[in-house]
């Protein structure tokens, strides 16, 4: 039986609480569909700097280049919001993604047929919606050089420096491109280059890879008018791809299209190599520790590694018909709670029930 190396990060807040329990589906879907994994675990984020002062370990980084793939928590807390930038728990996710080379960020907005109420929008627009953002994860002005805070002309100054290649905007947009191509064939980049060079450039590259991807429909929006679309109309898009701050933006923008954060997975992924998946929620530590986090964005991101990084596509399926079925059956957590009908569950509960369907 193959077996799969899977390191795993439960980073800080929730992270422990959801990882736990997605990690118990992803071992009952192997035995059923016929694979084994064998589990380590890492230190990231303020719990890496509570242990070992740094957030983010040279044996975390050496640990996960040796596995198929990374299931993470998520990082950060206010307990560490004193810490220097450079030094905060986020510092430590970055870094990670920086050391294993992942550009590419898949983040699926899927509104389940069950949840449609739970948006803030009308029912009707959102329900079953299946969106696709492609965000550039390495580059663009959370990487960018110059940066800092200086003092000029006896006031202090803050500056980031916003830039991308060729390369980069070219390997972004052909994997929007690609993934367009195995969906509804539409790519919509998104940019702002009616003001920036940076934009400029990009619009001009995704252009010309367009030439090799003639079977994709391809169109550009500036991002303002992508934010309005997006809870206008967002059924009119397919597949989106975009810079890093803009992907970071409109993928949240995207997520509370389908009513909870706590549903949205996520794909983190290399050029080749290893893949990094994590829920989209954070480590919401408000709700630290009381047992009703919700668990299937985690178990949604282990279906996106079965599928991405594992070659495991009928692991992949099967979670996510679990998962729909569950919320056809009226299960739900606090934060997708609708009706006075649902019946409302705690985290491990709905894990066990994704297990039963399984």
């Amino acid at each position: 039986m193959t077996t799969k190396n899977i390191f795993v990060l439960p980073g800080d807040g929730i992270g422990p609480e959801v990882v736990a329990p997605a990690l118990e589906v992803l071992q009952k879907v192997a035995s059923k569909t016929g694979f084994d994994v064998s589990i380590s675990e890492g230190l990231v984020g303020g719990v890496a700097i509570d242990a070992t002062g740094s957030p983010l370990p040279e044996e975390t980084v050496a640990q996960a280049k040796q596995a198929d793939a990374v299931l993470l928590g998520g990082v950060g807390g206010p307990q560490w919001d004193h810490l220097s930038t450079d030094k905060r728990p986020e510092k430590g996710l970055l870094g990670l993604r920086s050391e294993l080379g992942l550009f590419a960020n898949l983040r699926p907005a899927l509104a389940f047929g069950p949840l449609a109420q739970a948006s803030s929008l009308k029912p009707e627009l959102v329900a079953n919606l299946d969106i696709l953002i492609v965000r550039e994860l390495t580059g663009g002005i959370y990487f960018g050089e110059p940066r800092g805070i200086e003092t000029r002309a006896g006031q202090r100054v803050g500056f980031n420096t916003l830039v991308y290649s060729e390369q980069e905007i070219e390997r972004i947009a052909r994997v929007g491109f690609e993934l367009a191509q195995k969906r509804n064939g539409r790519l919509c980049s998104v940019d702002k280059a009616n003001v920036l060079e940076v934009s400029q450039l990009w619009r001009e590259v995704v252009t010309s890879v367009h030439g090799d991807y003639q079977d994709v429909e391809l169109s550009h929006m500036y991002v303002d008018n992508a934010a309005m679309q997006l809870v206008r109309t967002p059924k009119q898009f397919d597949v989106l791809v975009t810079g890093n701050m803009f992907g970071d933006i409109l993928s949240d923008v995207a997520a509370m299209l389908t009513g909870s954060l706590g549903m949205l997975p996520s794909a983190s992924l290399a050029a080749s190599g290893v893949g990094l998946y994590e829920p989209v929620h954070g480590t919401a530590p408000d709700i630290t520790g009381k047992g009703i986090a919700n668990p299937l964005a985690t178990i949604l991101s282990v279906a996106m590694m079965c599928r991405y990084s594992l070659d495991q596509a009928a692991a992949a399926d099967a979670i996510e018909v679990a998962v729909s079925a569950c919320l056809q059956d009226g299960y739900r957590t606090e934060d997708i709670r609708g009706h006075s009908k649902d019946q409302v569950v705690g985290t491990q509960a709905m894990a066990d029930l994704v297990m039963e369907k399984l």
